[in-house]
């Protein structure tokens, strides 16, 4: 089985419901992960924005969550699996912060890895400190993609 991470509220490349954008209502979306490979100690995903580089000059970063269990990698509608850890995000805060853009249409960007290892990293954490942290660690990734317009 594949690798893959998707959504029952859009489809790869689709629109993402507005109660998902961080000015309206700003729920996590619910994310299914299916075909975990078999020697993953935990999960690492990284939601951003890399649209915003015309917007704002950089990647806007939307979600970082690792250590997620992968027997228990279930992401309900506003809700993380149980004993992961969420870190710093570009809004100054530790949860998630929905697509909000500044100017038009943009593609976000779910990124899911699975590692060889667990993390040691407090929720102070940026993506970049995670980024770094699972280099050489990857066991596997995969993407799902949506679009959200102001």
């Amino acid at each position: 089985m594949t690798f893959t991470i998707t959504s029952d509220a859009f489809e790869n490349d689709g629109i993402i419901p507005r109660k998902y954008g961080y000015k309206h209502g700003n729920k996590s979306p619910p994310l299914c992960i299916t075909g975990i490979p078999e020697n993953t100690i935990s999960l690492v995903l990284i939601m951003d924005d890399p649209d915003a580089m015309g917007a704002v000059g950089k990647v806007w970063v939307h979600w970082v969550v690792w250590n997620i269990d992968p027997k228990d990698a279930k992401f309900g509608e506003a809700s993380v699996p149980q004993g992961c850890i969420e870190g710093k995000t570009d809004f100054g805060e530790t949860s998630y912060g929905g697509p909000a853009p500044p100017d038009k249409e943009h593609k976000y960007v779910f990124k899911l890895y699975a590692l060889d290892q667990r993390l040691d990293a407090s929720n102070s954490s940026t993506k970049q400190d995670i980024q770094l942290a699972i280099k050489n660690h990857i066991i596997a990734e995969t993407v799902l993609k949506g679009r959200y317009a102001p």
